[in-house]
């Protein structure tokens, strides 16, 4: 225990974030449990396709203990369907709402990349913007995080969730990861934007090997100076390396969190709370 958060803290970086007048502590890892309000989200379990399945997921999560809860209406699966943006607020306005109404002590997060959809997100009770496309897709969504305060995880990825898989050549992963962030961090400074979560984006524009090599490095992102997030749960690079199915694959990712924890995470984002929560005891 003593050696794990050691390793974490030999990096300069952040151990909170502010939201709203609030200092969020990091020092002890936090659990971001996924709330898909999708019908074709990866791993079928965490589908929530309407507002009392999405409340009901909602309130389990909190029961085992989730400090956050990431809500989302696009599936970013690779060659998940395009959807409008009306469609995809549709599916997570009314989720965020009813949440926020019955549980307005939660942190919410929205998972968008759309500045519009993230936008009426805040404006019901969101606290947080999850954006994996890095601004790229939408470069109005720094200008709504900006103009609402809120913290911003920007994470790595390259196209969209249609041709992201094949994008997948680097000439020095750890240099381009590390340049891509070092450049969005600075113009998310220029904006006002200074409570930023770094998300590696493993499954993005990564082939497998690729995923496992990030995690193996992934303390190095710390020398960003801010807070870090995990998001391997019950990804490709656990299911498809052991040659099972997501629905296999809690064991797996028990593991790689565990690992991850080590290199630094401040944030896990899962589908399963529970164990999550009983890991970041374990170690901390």
């Amino acid at each position: 225990m003593q050696n794990l958060k050691a390793e974490s803290t030999n990096f300069p970086g952040k151990k909170s974030i502010l939201i709203g007048d609030k200092l969020i502590d990091l020092s002890t890892p936090l659990v971001m449990g996924i709330i898909n309000c999708t019908p074709d989200s990866f791993y079928t379990e965490s589908r929530t396709i309407t507002r009392d399945s999405a409340l009901a997921q909602a309130e389990k999560m909190i029961l085992e203990g989730a400090d956050i809860l990431d809500i989302g209406g696009y599936s970013s699966r690779p060659g998940a369907n395009n959807i409008s943006t009306e469609e995809e607020t549709k599916r997570i306005i009314p989720a965020i709402s009813a949440i926020r109404e019955t549980f307005p002590d939660t942190l919410l997060s929205v998972d968008t990349f759309r500045a519009d959809v993230a936008n009426q997100a805040l404006e019901h009770g969101a606290h947080i913007i999850n954006d994996i496309s890095g601004f790229s897709i939408d470069p109005e969504i720094v200008d709504v995080a900006a103009r609402h305060k809120v913290p911003y995880i920007l994470m790595h990825m390259r196209g969209t969730p249609q041709n992201m898989q094949k994008l997948t050549q680097y000439t020095n992963l750890f240099n381009e990861l590390m340049s891509y962030f070092s450049k969005k961090l600075h113009l998310l400074q220029e904006k006002g934007v200074n409570d930023v979560i770094i998300d590696p984006g493993f499954g993005f524009s990564k082939t497998l090997e690729q995923n496992h090599d990030i995690l193996g490095f992934m303390e190095h992102f710390q020398h960003l100076g801010h807070p870090l997030l995990l998001g391997v749960s019950r990804k490709s690079m656990i299911y498809k390396k052991l040659g099972i199915s997501p629905e296999e694959s809690l064991e797996g990712t028990i593991a790689l969190n565990a690992i991850g924890l080590s290199k630094g995470a401040s944030i896990l984002r899962v589908h399963d709370v529970k164990e999550a929560k009983s890991l970041v005891k374990l170690l901390y």
